[in-house]
């Protein structure tokens, strides 16, 4: 990546990498807790909220624990959410956020952790009680760098909606902003329509001056219809920016770069399912017709959408009226297990689809 050392070094040491759901870092809930933890492998366990501040600087720091532990196979690294699981929290004694419990082999029994929450620590700790020989690497960016030769190609990409941080290695905002950044990247890394970039302001003077930048850090926004770009007006922090990208760009993640459940959902769709649910006969069979009719005038990401609606409508008429619920019930149960990101989010828009049949 074409960045200074400077920014990278401050950009690794800050990192705030937003947690989402990875092959890495095993999701733990109530329904798979037990037959993850206590078997065959030592666990690693967050007790984490979404809403807390320190969870979240803890994110990227577990993510890169739980890329380099997976090399291991008797030992994994898990986090549970404490709002979604409650009961789950409070059978562990979590009072407080985050908690770092450590789970032996074949074992139950929680230890708490008590050092200190850098990867390096956490290898330390783990290699100590298990005998491993986990070794911390390096970081992996999802912020796209942008130079004078590579600007107008990602930029200007017609099929993209790009923003641009416009920075300088020397400047204490941008030292600060770098890792809201980078998990504001890692959030939309699955989003193909988006890119979050920046630009090295020292570096690449002409970029600077061909926008007229005036101080760093200067976000700009070009969206695919229009590549004159926009300047960003907003706060700068995550919560801000992610609600900024969601509007301008039709996306429906959170911070942490999970699917809502508005993700998927087409309005006009929806409509027509609650007609079609509510039909019989041949008046179904029109109903689906205009559900193919809608769904082929959609472009980009909704036209995928559009095709899920199309197969869920098939599989009603053909399977019954309990078809989509036993289906989401399949996607919950696959959504609990340790899956790629992009598998959740195939999951996951199936199933807010799905429940507008349920």
């Amino acid at each position: 990546m074409c960045r200074s050392a400077i920014h990278f070094a401050t950009l690794a040491f800050f990192l705030i990498i937003s947690s989402s759901v990875t092959a890495d870092v095993v999701v733990l809930t109530l329904d798979n807790f037990d037959k993850e933890v206590g078997k065959d492998r030592g666990a690693l366990v967050e007790f984490y909220a979404p809403w807390c501040g320190h969870c979240k600087k803890l994110a990227p720091i577990f993510d890169l624990l739980g890329t380099n532990v997976k090399k291991t196979k008797s030992v994994f690294v898990g986090k549970v959410d404490c709002d979604e699981n409650k009961e789950l929290c409070t059978k562990y004694g979590v009072h407080g956020y985050p908690s770092i419990k450590w789970f032996p082999k074949g074992s139950l029994e929680a230890k708490s952790y008590g050092g200190s929450r850098t990867a390096e620590a956490f290898a330390e700790y783990i290699n100590n009680e298990a005998g491993t020989n986990v070794k911390i690497g390096g970081l992996v960016s999802h912020v796209v760098a942008l130079n004078s030769d590579n600007f107008n190609e990602i930029v200007m990409d017609k099929t993209k909606d790009v923003l641009v941080e416009f920075y300088a290695t020397w400047c204490a905002h941008c030292q600060s902003l770098a890792p809201i950044y980078e998990s504001l990247a890692t959030a939309y890394k699955n989003e193909r329509d988006v890119v979050i970039a920046n630009v090295d302001g020292d570096r690449f003077k002409d970029l600077g001056e061909r926008y007229d930048i005036q101080g760093y850090p200067t976000m700009k926004f070009f969206p695919k219809d229009n590549k004159a770009g926009e300047d960003y007006q907003g706060d700068r922090d995550l919560d801000s920016l992610v609600t900024f990208i969601n509007e301008k760009c039709g996306t429906s993640r959170d911070a942490h770069g999970q699917l809502t459940s508005d993700a998927g959902i087409v309005e006009v769709l929806d409509n027509l399912v609650k007609e079609f649910m509510g039909a019989d006969g041949d008046e179904k069979k029109a109903v689906f017709a205009k559900i193919q009719e809608e769904a082929g005038n959609l472009h980009g990401s909704f036209a995928r959408y559009g095709k899920i609606y199309i197969k869920a409508a098939q599989s009603c008429m053909a399977k019954g009226a309990d078809y989509a619920r036993n289906e989401i019930q399949r996607l919950e149960r696959m959504l609990s297990q340790s899956i790629s990101s992009l598998k959740a989010d195939e999951f996951i828009v199936k199933k807010n689809v799905l429940s507008a049949f349920a």
